[in-house]
């Protein structure tokens, strides 16, 4: 279960985000809808552990996580940029976060090719990231976030970019992976149809946010 209480960031003297609470229960999907700019992609960071936090408390199966490092947390960020390596193929993409751990070649590999198969890109593992559309090189970033089996997945505007068939099927193959794997799932988007669709639950960002 993932629980932020009370959550402010700031950026300078500037706040992001003033007083956020959100409950996510294990194995559930949420999406969090609001307009660009109210801090909606900054929520997300701050939970991975990729910006830091002002006040309040950020728990993960009880535990409090607040100021624990991004790579200890156990949650993994498929971003809207996708931030994949081009000076690595598909599937060393994919198992970088195996290589940081110190897992073998061989066994990285394995575990690379599994997940691509799953991301429904079986064969692609020596492809360069150059070659990929943007639907591929989005099942690539999915794919990465998911070989290091985190706890809860965050998702910052995941589809966005692509033409509408490759959206909507993208989107038919998140949701059958998604309840496969039983994941626990926060969503951010613009897009509520997107969010109904993938998500058990939505809200509004401005709903979290304490008075």
């Amino acid at each position: 279960m993932l629980d932020v209480v009370d959550l402010t960031v700031r950026r300078g003297a500037q706040v992001v985000v003033r007083r956020a609470d959100l409950l996510v229960k294990h194995g559930e999907r949420v999406a969090v809808h609001g307009p660009s700019g109210c801090g909606k992609t900054t929520l997300l960071h701050a939970i991975a552990g990729l910006l830091a936090v002002y006040t309040g408390q950020i728990l993960l199966d009880g535990v409090d996580i607040t100021a624990t490092a991004a790579n200890r947390r156990g949650i993994g960020v498929v971003f809207q940029d996708d931030q994949l390596f081009p000076h690595f193929d598909v599937a060393e993409n994919v198992a970088y976060s195996l290589r940081v751990q110190g897992v073998a070649r061989r066994e990285r590999r394995r575990h690379a090719d599994d997940w691509l198969e799953r991301v429904g890109l079986g064969g692609f593992a020596q492809r360069t990231i150059n070659s990929l559309s943007g639907g591929e090189a989005k099942r690539v970033a999915l794919a990465r976030t998911l070989a290091a089996s985190p706890r809860v997945v965050l998702l910052d505007e995941p589809l966005t970019g692509l033409d509408a068939s490759l959206h909507d099927r993208l989107l038919i193959d998140l949701r059958l992976l998604f309840d496969q794997l039983q994941t626990t799932v926060v969503l951010v988007t613009h897009d509520r149809d997107e969010g109904a669709a993938l998500a058990h639950r939505a809200t509004e960002f401005s709903a979290l946010l304490r008075e």
